[in-house]
């Protein structure tokens, strides 16, 4: 069975999209099919390649008030992901290579978007010596990471810079130095003695940074810089990109769109990991992914409880969630804006996260490949209401935002797992 999508805008031109077995079989005008293949009407939409996303929580196991496989995979359909990279931080750590099967397993089973699981670089997130990277990728694994913990030896990170190398395999880095995070909460400016909050320097992202791009370079490992945040971590990017080391980076939403400027009361859902920084950070950041040193946009989607979220900065969890807003934001803030063309912004949210991670079974809206894509309403414009998330998690500083570009429909190899509201419908 296949399925015929008709009149949708592909690359400024109103075409037809003929799925056939999961994949792309023709995209033209006036394309026909079968009679029994339904047909999508997508009049008035866009369709886009389906939305990749490098750094996602989904909670499961162990923390499944919070989020779960089924919840997570449905706020990305929503939000018009087709590909997620999961993160190991749940309950046990994704740190061997039984864990990571039962966790493909799980993803499969669960997931209704293609979900690629990211191991731990050591035991239990905060261990000393490195997993055993060779079992981990022939078992699955698509990278390495210890997020949520910075790697605080530096001899563990050059270890496992070595096995990646020879592995062929990816070390994505929260960077973290403990001694300097120390109790922060918020960035080390204005917002953080305006309102008694203890401090989170920058040093202690940029620190790591500079020593494991050191190792980088001794080491030719494929790396990757996790929710960059500061303006000196950018130069030290651009720096290493330079001397042509592998190393690429991501950036999240609310680092562009956010900065310790806009913090005037102890409100939780301000609380992230790495802090909003100033306001000069953020726009060294945004000339970052203008000019390529920053390579694309990553959520970092951290789905906490009511509870988690509620009180002072002081006590609440780190982490919002974003794979619904993501791209409604970046599309009114920086294509709507005049700023790029909504190329630009499929580069940022699918095509560079596909080639930097090597994503062979993701799509990109052409002939011939997996059919991931989601069809827009780059007209409709709405309020972002926690009441609307398919995510278990409601904790987002964007709620009340109005923005522009609503998912209406998203399809992963072919299947409808999205269906929202039509083209110019009301909310």
């Amino acid at each position: 069975m296949g399925l015929l999508i008709k009149a949708a805008a592909v690359t400024n031109q109103v075409q037809d999209i003929l799925i056939e077995g999961g994949r792309i079989r023709a995209i033209g005008p006036t394309l026909t099919a079968p009679l029994d293949y339904p047909v999508i009407d997508a009049s008035g939409l866009t369709a886009l390649a389906g939305f990749v996303d490098c750094h996602v929580h989904l909670r499961e196991p162990g923390f499944t008030d919070k989020e779960t496989i089924a919840s997570g995979s449905r706020a990305a359909a929503k939000g018009g992901f087709t590909t997620i990279l999961a993160m190991p931080n749940v309950d046990p750590v994704v740190d061997s290579p039984a864990l990571l099967q039962a966790q493909v397993v799980r993803n499969q089973a669960d997931g209704l978007v293609h979900i690629q699981q990211i191991a731990a670089i050591s035991a239990e997130l905060t261990g000393a010596t490195p997993v055993d990277m060779a079992a981990l990728v022939e078992a699955g694994a698509v990278a390495f990471s210890n997020d949520g913990h910075g790697v605080q030896e530096a001899q563990t990170m050059y270890r496992a810079m070595q096995l990646a190398a020879a592995n062929h395999t990816i070390i994505s880095a929260h960077l973290e130095d403990d001694s300097l995070a120390a109790a922060g909460v918020v960035n080390d400016g204005p917002a953080a003695t305006a309102l008694n909050l203890a401090p989170l320097t920058s040093l202690s992202e940029e620190t790591q940074l500079a020593r494991d791009l050191l190792m980088v370079a001794k080491t030719g490992c494929r790396y990757h810089v996790c929710h960059v945040s500061s303006q000196t971590s950018v130069n030290l990017i651009r720096q290493a990109k330079a001397m042509g080391l592998p190393v690429t980076a991501e950036v999240t939403p609310h680092h562009l769109l956010l900065d310790d400027s806009m913090i005037d009361s102890d409100e939780p859902n301000l609380k992230m990991n790495p802090p909003l920084r100033s306001r000069a950070d953020r726009l060294a950041l945004i000339g970052a992914l203008l000019d390529g040193t920053i390579d694309f946009i990553a959520t970092d989607h951290a789905p906490h409880t009511a509870a988690e979220k509620t009180g002072s900065m002081c006590d609440c969890s780190f982490g919002i969630v974003g794979l619904e807003t993501a791209f409604p934001l970046l599309y009114t803030a920086f294509v709507k804006s005049g700023l790029v063309p909504l190329s630009t912004l499929s580069d940022w949210l699918t095509h560079h996260p596909i080639d930097r991670f090597h994503l062979t079974d993701a799509g990109r809206l052409r002939v011939g490949d997996v059919a991931d894509l989601t069809l827009v309403d780059l007209s409709a414009t709405y309020p972002i209401r926690a009441a609307d998330f398919a995510s278990k998690g409601k904790n987002s500083p964007f709620i009340g935002w109005t923005v522009t570009g609503r998912i209406c429909q998203t399809l992963v190899a072919g299947q409808l797992v999205y269906a929202g509201q039509a083209a110019g419908e009301k909310a």
